[in-house]
């Protein structure tokens, strides 16, 4: 058997499935690509999250553009992070190319054009149906770790959320946080103390400057009714595609604050929402995180801890977690732990840094006779990639050097006519893009503070009152008593003793 059967056999036992899957392409030995060898993904393990991983330039946003592709045709729902603002061709068919022609033909499967339905959403100015949470959705646990407080900060957080339930005072918006925070440390500090014991009001003004902060990076546009609902990221449409709900997240890179806030209250809502699913023969939803290192590098060991309990618990839920970023070690290890399928792009080893960090990268990748890791990712051509999955059984696939097939839809943006298209036929904006300002703590604490400053204000009059009447009083009591000396000179003792001696003297 020659060397390229051997392969061949090797990458067709070591993929195949009973069930559905979806196929992204075929292995390569060396930099031939082995037709009909091709590498496929059960429908079942897609759950289990991944890692498309690379260098600038390598391909890592086609590779999530034909992941999206494959899955929504396959009816799962999938939402994907539009960092970089490439991702909405997914709307319109590719006009094709004979290199793609060229590249399907070696793979072993024909190239067909297509789009598919998208949605498009926003957390910030931009167009788009409007995704907002209110303040009380995200809890005082998961609001305090993303402020990243202290455990004193926490508590008074806490105290806040206790005393809006027991007075139904509801935080919707960043402003009525706000608002709590001054009252408690002002016209509430006496009921505040007497309920719930003495706040600080050094550690609410430390509250008070995380929130700013956080305003500054567009929170005030997040947080807020009308609250999306997650179910809505699960449609599909009537010819049984899942749809693809694209976030546009290109005004918010150096907002990583707003970024990490989003990403962590969409996965506690949907862990919150989602009915416990177990291993079923596909998942409900698919979430791709683009720039992954926006959501870790400024989180707090808090706020990752969270993360990475998500990450374990919401498999079960039917959800996978797609994270895509240049470097792997831009993951942290215990969330590179439960990734299931990992898809490399070609790395760059300029610096001993560059070295150090393909060398880890290569130990993630399981052993192969067919290929030297190391060496061979920095030899992977654009659209090449090592892919590794698990199979049906949950065991890992072997590593296979894949060439991975092209887009079916535009691989570039659509027209800002297109995009108008798309929000114009979508069933979601007027759901969602009507303002809601509701009566919140805000508004209420305002007539509450006005009533307690009109009660003072009453309680001061009465009192002024009372210290004029006192002193009236006492004023007229003091008028009424005769002097002593005038009483002496104006008594018949005094006079007559005064005749007396008059007449002696005469």
């Amino acid at each position: 058997m020659s060397q390229t059967e051997a392969f061949f056999n090797y990458i067709t036992e070591g993929y195949k499935c009973k069930g559905d899957y979806i196929t992204l392409g075929a292995g390569m030995l060396g930099e031939e690509t082995v037709t009909n060898a091709l590498v496929n993904i059960p429908l079942k393990t897609l759950n289990r999250h991944g890692l498309i991983a690379g260098a600038t330039g390598t391909g890592k946003t086609k590779t999530l553009q034909v992941l999206a592709e494959n899955m929504s045709e396959k009816g799962i729902p999938v939402l994907l992070m539009d960092v970089k603002g490439d991702l909405s061709g997914l709307g319109q068919p590719s006009p094709g190319h004979p290199k793609i022609d060229e590249r399907h033909e070696k793979i072993g499967i024909p190239f067909d054009a297509k789009k598919f339905p998208i949605e498009i959403l926003s957390i910030s100015e931009q167009d788009g149906v409007r995704l907002r949470a209110t303040v009380s959705e995200f809890g005082p646990v998961l609001l305090s770790r993303i402020l990243d407080l202290t455990e004193t900060q926490s508590g008074i957080v806490a105290i806040i959320f206790k005393y809006c339930d027991d007075n139904h005072l509801p935080l919707l918006d960043l402003k009525d946080f706000k608002k709590m925070l001054q009252f408690i440390t002002a016209e509430g500090k006496e009921e505040i103390s007497a309920e719930y014991g003495r706040i600080s009001s050094s550690s609410t003004g430390a509250i008070l400057r995380k929130i700013i902060e956080l305003e500054q990076q567009g929170g005030e546009l997040f947080f807020g009714e009308k609250s999306f609902e997650v179910d809505d990221l699960t449609r599909i449409d009537e010819d049984g595609r899942g749809v693809i709900s694209i976030l546009r997240l290109t005004d918010i890179q150096d907002k990583p604050k707003l970024f990490s806030t989003f990403m962590l209250q969409l996965l506690a809502e949907v862990y919150e929402t989602f009915p416990e699913q177990g291993d079923s023969g596909r998942p409900e939803l698919i979430i791709f995180i683009d720039e992954a290192h926006l959501v870790f590098d400024e989180a707090s060991k808090a706020l990752l801890s969270q993360i990475e309990s998500i990450v374990k618990l919401i498999r079960s839920k039917g959800i996978g977690l797609y994270f895509v970023t240049q470097n792997p070690k831009d993951v942290p290890e215990d969330v590179l732990a439960q990734l299931g399928m990992k898809i490399q792009h070609a790395l760059r080893a300029f610096t001993a840094k560059d070295r150090k960090a393909l060398k880890l990268a290569a130990e993630n990748y399981p052993d192969s006779e067919f290929y030297n890791t190391s060496e061979t990712l920095t030899q992977l051509g654009i659209g090449e990639a090592f892919v590794t999955a698990l199979n049906e059984k949950g065991i890992p696939t072997p590593l296979a050097r894949t060439m991975l097939r092209a887009p079916m839809s535009r691989m570039d943006i659509l027209t800002e006519r297109e995009i108008q298209e798309v929000l114009n036929a979508s069933k979601l904006i007027d759901k969602y893009n009507k303002e809601v300002d509701r009566e919140s703590a805000y508004e209420l604490l305002e007539q509450k503070i006005e009533r307690i400053n009109k009660e003072k204000t009453e309680e001061d009059k009465r009192k002024e009152e009372e210290k004029l009447r006192k002193r009236r009083s006492s004023s007229s009591r003091r008028s009424s008593r005769q002097d002593p000396i005038v009483k002496v000179l104006t008594s018949a003792t005094f006079i007559r003793a005064v005749f007396g001696i008059l007449k002696k003297v005469l």
